[in-house]
C-alpha cells in the first residue's frame, strides 16, 4: 500500500474538517498527519507511523490546547445593562407594578424599573438593582431607607 499518499489524504481530510469548523477541532490530527507523511515518506514501518501520528497529536493537543483557549474564547466585556447590577439606586418616580410605572437613576442614567417583590416603592427610595429584565431595572428596597 502506499503509505504517503494515505498519510496525505488524511493530512488533507482533517485540514478540511479544521477549515470547516470555527474552533480547533482537528489540527493536532494534521500535525500527526504530517510527521506521519514525513515518516513514510523516509521508509519507515506502518508501526512507527502510526506511533508518530499518536504521539505527535497528543502532544500537538496538549501545548496546543489551552494556548489556544485564551486566544478563541473572548473575554466578556460588561455592558452598560451588566454595571448597574447589584448597585444602588435612587427612585425617582413611584415604583409600581400594577400601574406599570417607576423609574430609577443609577450610575447617572435613568432605568425604567420594577419592584422585585410587589411593593410600591415612593420617590427618594434607595433601591438595590437585583437583575435586568428586557429594559427594565428589577429592583428592591435597601434597609436604610430613604434620601
Amino acid at each position: 500500500m502506499n503509505y504517503p499518499m494515505l498519510w496525505l489524504v488524511l493530512l488533507i481530510v482533517f485540514a478540511g474538517i479544521e477549515g470547516a469548523t470555527a474552533g480547533l477541532i482537528s489540527i493536532w490530527f494534521c500535525a500527526g498527519s504530517l510527521v506521519a507523511l514525513f515518516a513514510a515518506w523516509l521508509n519507515a514501518s506502518l508501526m512507527v507511523q502510526i506511533g508518530l501520528f499518536a504521539i505527535v497529536s497528543v502532544l500537538t493537543m496538549a501545548i496546543l490546547r489551552p494556548l489556544a483557549g485564551k486566544w478563541i474564547q473572548p473575554k466578556m466585556e460588561k455592558t452598560n445593562a451588566d454595571r448597574i447590577l447589584e448597585a444602588d439606586a435612587v427612585v425617582i418616580e413611584t415604583i409600581n407594578n400594577l400601574e406599570a410605572s417607576g423609574q430609577i437613576k443609577v450610575g447617572g442614567a435613568i432605568w425604567t424599573a420594577r419592584s422585585a417583590h410587589g411593593e410600591v416603592i415612593p420617590v427618594g427610595t434607595l433601591v438595590r438593582v437585583e437583575r435586568i429584565e428586557g429594559v427594565k431595572a428589577i429592583v428592591s428596597t435597601l434597609e436604610k431607607g430613604t434620601v
